[in-house]
Formats: structure tokens, sequence, C-alpha cells
């Protein structure tokens, strides 16, 4: 089987990974000149650690991270660090914080040498799976020839921008802004939590803080904002803004080279995909559930994509005719059934997901202090068992049985 993935992202990478795996012919295009991390990182829960198991990526994750952070207090904080909710370590399971460089390498190391053509822009002109393929980038002048290959499988993992979407749904889905955007930063040296990690709320604002195996600090803070906001100092304007709040949250700025403190606006699809395939085109990762990060979800969703449509498509591998006997435009009934399967197991699950995360940003960016002040009740009120009956219900995934 001839499978072209689009864009190396941890969806991409992911699914390149298992698919190849099994022996599928893969190609994987990225735009960018070079794939890049990002400079921050990823929780990864239970769900996202049972794909890794199925990817065969667990044992090289598992060298990179560390469990400890099981073992720390989380959940809400006031900004003078007063619990409000603490989450009963018991409800978060497995988890593990890591540095997206550190997974990006991993995924690039397991792939075949050659799997990834970077600068290069592929456009799936329609669902037969046909993609046109040229040097460059999406917005640059480069005008050189461009020439078509046909593929059995067009992976669309082209992020919340995604422009195979519109080849599966039949017509764009803008992005939603959600009216508050991330700074995103690890420390540059090892930081002291105390055995404490999670969010601290305020009016419009939160910090997050997350351990990463080596003893540096993942951290975020998000602002209500303009969505086209602009600094003229990225980090002096959180030190202004976090100013006051417990410890160790300056210090965790202060950490920080102000090179690597990053903000992205914070947005998910404006509606929900009717379907994840067509055809030969499938859909994977933030082309097809972005989704706002309030859950710590996204890379997790992206990871059971990934291994949901590995597991489902290994028994297909080798079935289809090679290169030289031709492809029919029309969909094979074990590819068309696989890749229904695929939609509906995955399509119901991450857009609850998305709807749930976005709630919860809707929740902890309230700016009114009475409405700061209702929550923080609601939420200290709130029985540890349903604080532990909600994680569950996200983080509990298997792969599907075939």
């Amino acid at each position: 089987m001839k499978i072209a993935v689009i864009g190396a992202g941890i969806g991409g990478l992911s699914a390149a990974v298992g698919l190849q795996r099994t022996g599928a012919e893969v190609t994987v295009f990225e735009r960018a000149p070079e794939v890049r991390a990002g400079g921050s990182a990823l929780s990864i829960f239970a769900n996202g650690l049972a794909a890794m198991e199925t990817l065969g990526l667990r044992e090289a994750f598992d060298a990179v991270t560390d469990s400890s952070v099981e073992g720390f207090a989380a959940g809400q904080r006031l900004a003078d660090g007063r619990w409000i909710a603490q989450v009963p370590n018991d409800s978060v399971g497995a988890l593990r914080i890591v540095d997206r460089a550190d997974l990006h390498r991993i995924l690039l190391d397991a792939l075949a040498p050659g799997t990834v053509r970077t600068g290069t822009v592929a456009t799936a002109t329609g669902t037969d799976g046909t993609l046109t393929i040229r040097a460059g980038s999406a917005d640059d002048s480069n005008t050189m020839e461009s020439n078509a290959e046909r593929f059995d499988l067009i992976i669309g993992a082209d992020g919340l921008h995604s422009r195979v979407l519109t080849v599966v749904d039949g017509e764009p889905v803008a992005p939603r802004y959600s009216g508050y955007s991330a700074w995103r930063g690890i420390t540059s040296v090892p930081v002291d939590l105390s055995g404490e990690a999670g969010e601290s709320v305020g009016h419009g604002r939160r910090f997050g803080i997350a351990p990463l195996a080596d003893g540096r600090v993942y951290w975020f803070a998000v602002a209500n904002m303009p969505q086209n906001a602009v600094f003229a100092n990225e980090k002096a304007t959180i030190e202004q803004m976090f100013t006051g709040w417990h410890s160790p949250i300056a210090e965790l700025i202060a950490a920080t080279p102000a090179e690597e403190v990053r903000r992205t606006a914070i947005s998910d699809l404006s509606r929900r995909l009717r379907h994840y395939h067509r055809d030969r085109v499938v859909l994977l990762g933030d082309a097809a559930h972005a989704m706002t990060p309030n859950l710590g979800q996204g890379g997790g969703q992206a990871l059971e994509d990934a291994a949901t449509l590995t597991v489902l498509l290994a028994p297909l591998i080798g079935k289809s005719p090679g290169p030289e006997a031709g492809r029919s435009a029309s969909v094979p009934p074990d590819l068309a059934a696989a890749l229904g399967r695929y939609d509906s197991l995955r399509r119901p699950r991450t857009q609850s997901i998305a709807q749930k995360s976005r709630l919860m940003g809707q929740v902890f960016q309230l700016e009114s202090p009475l409405l700061a002040r209702i929550r923080n009740a609601v939420f200290s009120a709130v029985p540890s068992r349903l604080i532990a009956a909600q994680a569950a219900s996200v983080q509990k995934w298997s792969p599907p049985t075939v």
C-alpha cells in the first residue's frame, strides 16, 4: 500500500511510523524547510501512552520521560497558591511530560531515511489519491514545475489550517479564536517545584506548571486578549501580568531565555466536521479536530488517531496493486470499510473532547471577579470522586480489535 502523509507534526509522523512498520510504503510531505518541534512540551496521559505502545514507540518514549510527575500535587489553585481543587493522584493514572523536541526526534528516528520530504508542497486535487507535488512552501513565489503522483491513501495531517480538510468535508472550516492566547516556555535550568504542579487561575489569566524528566520545567501563561495583540517584549509582558503570583512562577519565567518564549493564539475548529474521510483521503490530528489545550489532549488524540488508523489498515497492507498495475479511482471495499470504522471510532470521541476542552477554557478564563469567585467555590465543592471520574472518561482508551 502506497500512502502519502501531508504534514510532519506529531500526528502525521506517528501515523507514518505505525504504517511503515506494518509494511506500507509511506512518504511524508512537509512544506516547511525543516521539521521543527516548536519549543514547548506536551502532557501525554494514559490514553496517549497506550497509543504509543500500539505504535511500538513506548520504549523510546519512556527513555526521555519520567513517571515521577504522577506523584506531584496537581489541580487548580489561586494566584496566592491556595488550592481550590486538587486532582486525586489515582485519577491521573499514567502521565508523562515530554519536550516536543525529544518527541519529534523519537518519531523521526523511527522512520526509514528519506521518508520525510521537507520543503515540499503536496496538494490533494481530489479524493482519488492524486497529489500535486512541487518544491517550495505554500505561500512563496516558487514557480518550479509540479508533478502528479497517485497513492492508495492520502492522510491529511496538516493542522489547524488544513487544506486537505476542504477536500474531505466539501468546504473550508475557519479556525475559531478562543478569546485568549498562550505563551509557552521551558526553563533552561532545573527549578525546584516542591512537588506541586498544575494550574493557577485568576481573572482572565492562568499559569500552568509541568516538570520534565531532567528537572527543567515546562510552563504556559494564558491571558484574554485580541487575536492580533502585539507586545514589544513578550517575556516582559508575562512578568508584568503575573507579578505577585505565587512561587515559583516568577522564577520559571526568569529561568527561560526571552527568545524561547513563544505566544500562540488559541483556536479550534469553528464547527464539527461531518466526516473524517472521503474515498482515498482521511484526516487526523488537528486537521480533523483541532481543539483548545485545556484538557491536555491535543497530542494524545493525534496519537490515538495514528494508532487507530495503523491497527485498522494493517490487515490491508500488501493487498493493493503496485504502481506498475495502475490504480483504480474506486476505493476497494476493505479500505472503505476500514476508513469508515476509523470515522465511527474517532469522530464522536474527539469532537466530544474538543467541546469539553473549549468549555473548560471558557470557565477558567472568566474575567469577572464575581463569576471567578463563584467558579472557585464550585470547584472547591466538587467531590474528588467526580473529578476522578471525569479524568478517567477522557484518559480511558485502547486500540480497536480487528
